[in-house]
């Protein structure tokens, strides 16, 4: 049985990949070694060693892979440019936070083999349906625990399989199915026959059940039986009669319970498991949201020093964090500028042993890959400590690699009441940096180019330093270069003096940054003024300059007060990105989020600390009944340990809607387990809550092992029966790993 298909074997690019080829692994200029790459006959496990090493090897899936570059297109190839030429380099690009791999084949025939077969390879893993999926991934294990390669596997190979997979299972019952499957009674099973068993294993009693109860006989869904499903259970409403037609047409795999218009179990599996019967609704994961609202009504997906691939102090300042940043849908970069030692300012953080980039480089990758993932416009937040003679190379640097990208002139040419909207900015970069005078003044050229102090202190990012360094940085009066400054228009930044001194002589296009604590404490002690604030300029957040090791803080709190651009530290996985993950997953994950209605109106009572006393107050009651999970990853790959898993569902949103529910765990099994426990909550504020899932591996003398987790807003939820599909710590997909819960949202009464 060939899971594969014989077309992509075929493919004349493939083959070379199966057949094997030396290439270069290049980590710097002088680390270039040999390694012998192959495609493993599954089509989708790279394997590669060093000659002459022993044993060791590494693997990798096609899976993992998001991108083939060709030619010198990283920070290493660019390095090692005049020793190879573009057409022998390549560079394998990873999802979530994993480095790149740089290669230089031997022969150009060779390097595109290997670009061209890849190529292929991702888009046919990407264009597998769920049931290819599934396949692929049984025919995967089944290589795995076949060691002796004769394609067949006996009992004993068999139950090790199953503690690879994570199931704990007794012996009895595992040998019941064993000899079901053995057709043949030969003693082991050929993949078919593996096939059939892991079906077996894997039949989902709690889907049956729910199927149970809505078929007349038991065998199939009639339409009316699965309308009745999709208005009772998954409050559809309206639109069920139709959508029962589309569900069979699209998940049905028998075509005589198709003609008849009937969905058999197999077909209702496939649609729960389906990004339908998924719990976040389709419709909100499309551009849905009306894009033509003054930019400060989004919330907009920020990153802080976005050059760093690691911790603050001696971390690599790297062309590949922009990039990583912005395929991750983020909307406003951080640029810290220093003169460089030849007259070409470069970025890197301050004072610290991070390495340097050229500041030309980084306006050329934000050129690139800046309108990749979303056509909004990013805005280029500039922290300046640059002499006026580098700030003027900047300037030029700006101009001419951005070119009409940058925008350096008023929309209509009149001085604006309220920021222009991301759908007339889209495809523009703005620049955020000190400006000489407003945009009022701009034609008047009297102006000196002298900053006063209290607009030194603009860039805000003073207040988290060591003292000392403040002090001696303020001492000198800061010059603006009059061609740097021309470039700012609508994100001047400026020192904030107060809500009350915006509320009287604030410009929308003026805006300030806070420190994460100077934020939590007017968001404490002053919510409603700062949501007012809000309205109509634009406030940027960044963590505490204590966070050296690129810690973050959790964003939900600015979020709650309207700030929109609350950075954060993109290469640091955890929670707090999970929710930037998750509120940015809406909305065709284009950087932009419009902020709820009572964030938006400039005469707005709303306040965080108060929710019930917001007009049109409704709290709702959130009552998620976790069923069971399948396929949970396993967390550590001792042989023989076996997960004990827990589901804890967290709300983040205003305080009082902050709270977190979990189930028991169950032991040894992470490969089917039923809990069967209902958690309950009530919403003040939904249009601010996230909803996180978490699945923990449970440790009664430890802290708990992370397996997986998935976050979304709470206007997203689909209710009634839906599968949760799990992410990893990076945020990128662990197929098939999945969570079976049935969700209720009810008004409180």
């Amino acid at each position: 049985m060939d899971l594969e298909g014989s077309r992509i074997q075929d493919d004349p690019h493939v083959k070379v990949m199966m057949a094997g080829s030396t290439l270069r692994k290049v980590k710097s200029r002088s680390w270039k070694k040999q390694r012998h790459f192959r495609l493993l006959e599954d089509g989708l496990t790279i394997w590669y060693k060093s000659r002459w090493a022993g044993r060791g090897h590494s693997t990798f899936s096609i899976t993992e892979v998001e991108a083939v570059r060709e030619g010198h297109q990283s920070e290493v190839l660019l390095s090692i440019a005049e020793e190879f030429p573009a057409d022998l380099c390549f560079t394998l690009v990873f999802h979530g936070r994993q480095g790149n791999l740089d290669l230089v084949a031997e022969s150009t025939e060779e390097a595109q083999a290997w670009i061209q077969g890849v190529r292929k390879l991702i888009h046919k893993t990407q264009t597998m349906d769920e049931k290819e999926r599934l396949d692929q991934w049984v025919w995967d294990w089944f290589n795995k625990a076949d060691k002796n390669k004769d394609g067949k596997m006996n009992f004993k190979e068999v139950r090790k399989l199953l503690k690879m997979m994570n199931v704990e299972m007794n012996e009895e019952h595992a040998l019941h199915l064993f000899t079901m499957a053995d057709k043949s009674e030969s003693g082991s099973l050929e993949i078919e026959q593996f096939v059939h068993f892991y079906k077996m294993l894997t039949q989902r009693d709690e889907v049956w059940k729910v199927f149970q109860d809505f078929s007349g006989d038991g065998e199939k869904l009639m339409l009316e039986e699965l309308e009745n499903f999709l208005r009772t259970e998954q409050q559809e409403g309206e639109q069920s009669a139709q959508h029962a037609q589309e569900l069979t047409d699209r998940y049905e795999p028998s075509e005589s319970a198709k003609q008849q218009g009937a969905m058999t179990f197999d077909g209702f599996q496939m649609y729960l498991c389906s990004q339908e019967g998924s719990i976040f609704k389709p419709e909100h994961r499309q551009l849905h949201q009306d894009m033509s609202q003054p930019l400060s009504h989004y919330f907009i997906s920020s990153s802080h020093n976005t050059y760093l691939l690691e911790n603050q102090l001696r971390g690599h300042s790297s062309l590949e964090a922009y990039i990583k940043a912005l395929k991750r849908g983020c909307r406003c970069v951080e640029v810290d500028c220093w003169d460089g030692s030849d007259g070409e300012p470069v970025v890197y953080h301050g004072h610290t042993l991070t390495s340097k980039i050229l500041f030309k480089d980084v306006i050329s990758t934000l050129k690139e890959y800046a309108f990749k993932v979303s056509d909004f416009p990013v805005i280029l937040s500039l922290e300046n400590h640059c002499s006026v003679e580098q700030q003027t190379v900047m300037a030029q640097h700006l101009s001419q690699i951005l070119g009409d990208t940058l925008l350096t002139t008023l929309l209509d040419g009149l001085i604006p009441q309220q920021l222009p909207s991301p759908q007339e900015l889209k495809g523009k970069i703005l620049l955020k940096a000190k400006k000489i005078g407003g945009l009022e003044v701009c034609l008047d050229e009297t102006l000196t180019d002298e900053v006063s102090d209290e607009e030194e202190m603009a860039d805000g990012e003073c207040s988290d330093d060591p003292p000392a360094e403040s002090l001696e940085h303020n001492a000198k009066k800061s010059k603006l270069s009059r061609e740097l400054s021309d470039l700012v228009v609508y994100c001047k930044s400026v020192h904030f003096h107060g809500f009350e001194h915006a509320r009287l002589h604030g410009k929308c296009y003026e805006m300030s940054s806070f420190s994460e604590s100077k934020a939590k404490k007017l968001a404490k002690e002053a919510g409603t003024d700062f949501v007012q604030y809000n309205t109509k300029q634009m406030s940027r957040i960044y963590p505490s300059g204590l966070r050296t090791d690129s810690s973050n803080y959790n964003p939900q709190e600015m979020w709650n007060v309207g700030c929109q651009i609350v950075a954060l530290n993109f290469q640091t996985a955890g929670l707090e990105m999970d929710l930037n993950d998750g509120l940015f997953r809406q909305n065709d994950c284009c950087g932009y989020v419009l902020k709820p209605d009572f964030m938006r109106d400039g005469s707005t009572q709303f306040s965080p600390e108060k929710p019930d006393g917001q007009q049109g107050y409704k709290p709702l009651r959130l009552s998620i009944q976790v069923i069971s999970g399948q396929q949970l990853p396993k967390v550590n790959q001792k042989e023989g340990s076996i997960v004990d898993p827990l589901v804890r569902v967290e709300i983040y949103g205003v305080p009082q809607d902050q709270a977190r529910e979990e189930t028991s765990h169950i032991n040894n099994n992470g490969f089917n387990p039923v809990w069967n426990e209902t958690l309950n909550f009530v919403i003040h504020t939904p249009e601010l809550a996230l909803v996180r899932f978490v699945v923990e591996d449970y440790d009664k003398a430890s802290r708990n092992d992370f397996m997986g987790q998935f976050t979304l807003p709470f206007t997203c939820l689909q209710a009634g029966y839906r599968h949760i599909h799990l992410l990893s710590r990076d945020g990128t997909a662990i197929p098939p790993s999945s969570l079976f819960v049935n969700i209720s949202i009810s008004e409180l009464t």
